[in-house]
């Protein structure tokens, strides 16, 4: 059983996984400091100083916090829709750029289109010619 886990462990499948899936935690961290750290306070100021991480709607325990760490540490129920907003920004960020990377991979994987055809080589010519020839006979 440990020889065939080991083995199942060692195929380059399950190794690029692990590799990516390395990667896309860290990669996750920087997208997370991206939007929240780059993207969303110009988008806040352009829409009037909003902080997104403050947007929410208390539900339950008092009315009128002016940030939600103010409203959690009064034990309120909060929705938290400007989290919920950076959440999105950041998916939409990691799957815009999964996508170019899918998309320049996908260039690499087919050849030009607009490159000349590849010359037949001068036996298949002449064969060719010769089968030509035969059918051309009565």
């Amino acid at each position: 059983m440990f020889q065939e886990f080991r083995t199942f462990v060692m195929r380059g499948n399950v190794i690029d996984l692990a590799v990516g899936v390395i990667i896309g935690a860290a990669f996750t961290g920087i997208v997370t400091s991206l939007v929240k750290d780059v993207l969303t306070p110009p988008i806040g100021l352009l829409l009037g100083g909003i902080d997104f991480a403050n947007l929410f709607i208390t539900l339950k325990g008092g009315h009128g916090f002016p940030t939600l760490k103010a409203a959690t540490e009064a034990g309120a129920v909060t929705l938290n829709y400007g989290l919920f907003i950076n959440a999105v920004l950041s998916f939409l960020i990691v799957a815009f750029v999964l996508f170019l990377l899918l998309h320049q991979i996908n260039k690499l994987k087919t050849p030009a289109k607009d490159s000349p055809p590849a010359q037949t080589p001068e036996d298949i010519q002449l064969l060719r010619e010769i089968r030509d020839a035969l059918k051309a006979r009565p």
